[in-house]
């Protein structure tokens, strides 16, 4: 999209007029509206061109070489200094994302290896750095991939605060998986249009929140010794679950809420594989792979499906804090 600024430089070389400037804005952000109705696809944002790419792996094997070196306690802040002066290049003036993602995980890395603690709470200080580090290159550089490793640190400081009883209680997994989602909630809610870095900031949330959610559910239904539990079978609860799980995802119009989720139900196949076969884990595998197929299906017929589900709610209140559910292009 053309900026504001762009403009304002044109008209500088009088190549517009300066009372043009506005209404050729307006226009653009409108045209650029009526394309994101037409083909409602989410873009990939943070990667541009394979230009993006082969930056990204020159950062990596610079962070490589310079692990290799015989740097040891505070000299590892100076390349995490070298690396806040080239995301002043390359993420403040350059706008890219994708190197920028690979910066902000290399200045995380060398900031994590300056700083060693010696006493029990070395897991939780160094957490609380990585969240202050991400918080301030988040708010210096208003890149919005920023906020997962703060995000997941904080929940990580939460989870190792509560201690045991965080393992005893998944549920406490999906409560911070919908503070998580509900933060990403307030950055879509002020940007339905998905034009801004606020939308971009909520995928990245939204990544995290799926799986807590997920985790936290699936665990509480295997394990539960409720009544209320008990007297379903997993494979019903199950079902319910990811269907409204599903129909949630399609309302907010979030597929980063289920690619998460794919994600997770990758990893929790593998560790299955590795036990037996018995009981509700059963029932898992067989719910995970309709859920495959699921996804499969539904991917391609995503804005036709949010239409005819949600249709009926265009134009109401609520449908003010999502995308709006009419399709324009039905081939």
């Amino acid at each position: 999209m053309i900026s504001k600024s762009t403009l304002q430089k044109a008209s500088d070389k009088n190549i517009i007029n300066k009372d043009q400037i506005e209404p050729l804005y307006q226009f653009i952000v409108n045209e650029q509206s009526k394309d994101y109705s037409e083909n409602k696809e989410e873009p990939l944002k943070f990667i541009r061109s394979f230009g993006d790419v082969f930056i990204a792996l020159g950062i990596i094997l610079l962070v490589v070489s310079i692990n290799m070196t015989s740097l040891s306690g505070y000299y590892y802040l100076l390349p995490a200094a070298g690396f806040i002066v080239i995301a002043e290049w390359l993420v403040r003036v350059r706008r890219l994302a994708l190197p920028g993602m690979v910066i902000l995980l290399s200045i995380l890395f060398f900031i994590n290896k300056a700083f060693s603690f010696d006493n029990e709470n070395a897991t939780v200080l160094g957490l609380s750095v990585i969240s202050l580090s991400s918080l301030l290159f988040y708010l210096r550089y208003k890149m919005p991939f920023s906020l997962l490793p703060l995000a997941g640190s904080l929940v990580s400081m939460t989870i190792i605060q509560i201690g045991m009883d965080a393992l005893k209680n998944p549920v406490i997994f999906m409560l911070l998986g919908l503070i998580t989602f509900s933060i990403a909630m307030w950055f879509d809610s002020r940007d339905t249009k998905r034009q801004s870095h606020l939308s971009d900031s909520a995928f990245w949330l939204h990544l995290l929140a799926a799986p807590l959610i997920v985790h936290g559910a699936m665990l509480s239904m295997i394990s539960s010794e409720q009544v209320w539990v008990q007297s379903f079978s997993n494979d019903i609860l199950m079902i319910i679950f990811f269907a409204c799980f599903f129909l949630i995802a399609l309302f907010v119009d979030r597929r980063a809420m289920l690619v998460s989720t794919q994600l997770y139900a990758i990893y929790a196949l593998t560790q299955l594989l590795q036990s037996d076969f018995i009981g509700s884990q059963n029932v898992m595998i067989y719910v995970l792979m309709a859920l495959g197929m699921f996804v499969i299906f539904f991917g391609t017929y995503w804005y036709k499906t949010r239409h005819i589900v949600f249709g009926i709610l265009s134009g109401s209140k609520v449908s003010q804090y999502v995308p709006d559910f009419e399709i324009q292009d039905t081939k």
